[in-house]
């Protein structure tokens, strides 16, 4: 691609969609930069305004459709065409949009998938082993929580574990080498309920593969890792936070005394890491819940405490979350967003104080709040939902080998989903083999009022990225759809 390099770093542009920049300034140096390309012509100036108005567009509207982009801007086809041209020649305007307010959107999910080809696979109904596969190892789980989709008393039957563990080995084994991070142990149901999980992570670290557990840490013990030493393999445990005291965990999880106990198993566990030398990652996931905006702070002392178990090997990360489920009871009143905003401010600086070696990701909209726009999660309706969803990105398989194409799907008994099941695993049939027969049959699944609950935060950014693509290359926009592609620049 011909692009010109700046001989010194460009922040005026690369600062155009952060909010609070000199658009003038990012102006006139994107001018700077056309005559650079040889574009001296008349209306030079006005081509710099758009290309800076199209780069802070998509930093805080990151699924806006080239066509929506075009009217925005008041331009026809082909001078739209030529802009486009010229923003892909200018790489400080990529950089631009990732530093956006909504900037998490492309740096977490799009850029990454991008790279893959794994969009492109999806938008042209071409078969992919998945970017993203999830195992769902648990047959049961200790917690009811408010928010979980299972339904209760739901489980799988203990005859299933042999079965299943073996199923989870094969597919652990076909993963390409080229994809070590597409594995994953989540639920559904609490992972750490199988006792054959640590022989399963044993053996994705034979194969390097890096893969993550997402669990309760209420079953974290000593006893639970002496017994499934293989649990030592995983590259990273994210711990799901629901409270910091025993009296808000017992009202999201029902489960009395639970946040003591999930204390002292991480705690435990950082001392035990340390002593063994494991290079595995531990952190935490902590959903705000109403009522709960205030007790960011409490979460820094929190982990404060837990670092003073293990002062040499500190926890890793924590990361933020709305619910992102999108129904009534987990939404955040309007006056609870707008404190939220300063508490995200702060809760940053104590960090940044108190637990200096922490990594904090407030992933997509709560990064956007902290830096004063109130952005949202695109929420997907029925009515955008994909007939074909996108087995090719992401996949989770349970305990039976069933493949569920949305992440909150893939829970036992949980009426309608089996409509999101493309297929079964079997010792005859690999998960590529379902992934490529679910495909290649073109399906359609109609989805019903109240399916868009079986997304989870991903599965919306996913639809609502193979939406505009698709929208663009309808529209004739093909060679620039979805504006940024792989080649952008980090």
């Amino acid at each position: 691609m011909d692009t010109v390099q700046a001989a010194a770093p460009a922040p005026a542009i690369q600062d155009a969609a952060r909010p609070g920049g000199d658009r003038a300034a990012a102006i006139e140096a994107v001018r700077i930069r056309l005559g650079q390309l040889g574009d001296t012509g008349d209306g030079a100036r006005q081509r710099a305004e758009h290309l800076v108005d199209l780069a802070t567009r998509y930093g805080s509207h990151p699924f806006t459709t080239l066509e929506e982009a075009r009217h925005l801007l008041g331009v026809d086809r082909p001078a739209f065409a030529a802009l486009l041209g010229l923003f892909h020649r200018v790489p400080e305007l990529s950089t631009a949009v990732q530093r956006g307010p909504q900037g998490k959107y492309w740096t977490n999910t799009i850029l990454p998938l991008e790279r893959t080809g794994a969009l492109d696979a999806a938008v042209h109904g071409r078969p992919a082993f998945p970017y993203s596969v999830g195992l769902y190892p648990g047959p049961t789980c200790m917690f009811r929580c408010h928010f979980c989709v299972r339904v209760t008393g739901a489980r799988y039957e203990t005859s299933a574990l042999k079965a299943g563990n073996a199923m989870f080995a094969s597919v652990i084994d076909e993963v390409p080498e080229t994809q070590p991070s597409t594995v994953y142990f989540s639920g559904g149901l609490e992972p750490l309920t199988n006792p054959g999980l640590g022989e399963l992570a044993a053996r994705g670290g034979r194969r390097g593969l890096d893969m993550t557990l997402y669990t309760n840490a209420y079953a974290l013990t000593d006893r639970t890792l002496e017994r499934q030493p293989g649990l030592w393999s995983l590259h990273a445990i994210r711990t799901s936070l629901y409270g910091l005291s025993d009296e808000e965990y017992e009202a999201t999880t029902t489960k009395p005394r639970a946040f003591g106990r999930v204390r002292e198993n991480l705690g435990a566990y950082m001392e035990r890491r340390a002593e063994h030398g494991a290079p595995t990652r531990l952190g935490l996931n902590y959903i705000i819940l109403p009522g709960r905006a205030d007790r960011l702070m409490d979460l820094v002392d929190f982990v404060a405490g837990l670092d003073e178990r293990s002062p040499g090997r500190p926890l890793d990360f924590v990361t933020v979350r709305e619910d992102y489920s999108g129904r009534d009871d987990g939404r955040l009143a309007a006056d609870e967003r707008a404190r939220l905003r300063d508490a995200l401010r702060d809760f940053t600086a104590y960090a940044r104080e108190r637990t200096p070696s922490l990594h904090i990701d407030l992933g997509y909209a709560l990064e956007s709040l902290r830096s004063g726009v109130d952005a949202r999660l695109p929420r997907i309706t029925p009515a955008a939902m994909r007939g074909s969803a996108h087995p090719q990105i992401a996949v989770q398989v349970d305990l039976l080998g069933d493949v569920y194409l949305y992440r909150e799907s893939g829970f036992p008994g949980l009426a309608g989903a089996d409509r999101y099941i493309a297929g079964r695993v079997t010792p005859d049939r690999s998960l590529h083999d379902v992934v490529r027969a679910f495909v290649e049959s073109n399906p359609h699944i109609e989805p019903r009022p109240g399916d868009e609950f079986f997304l989870d935060g991903f599965d919306q950014v996913v639809t609502a990225r193979l939406n505009q693509m698709e929208q663009d290359v309808a529209d004739g926009w093909g060679t620039y759809r979805g504006l940024l592609g792989a080649d952008a620049p980090a």
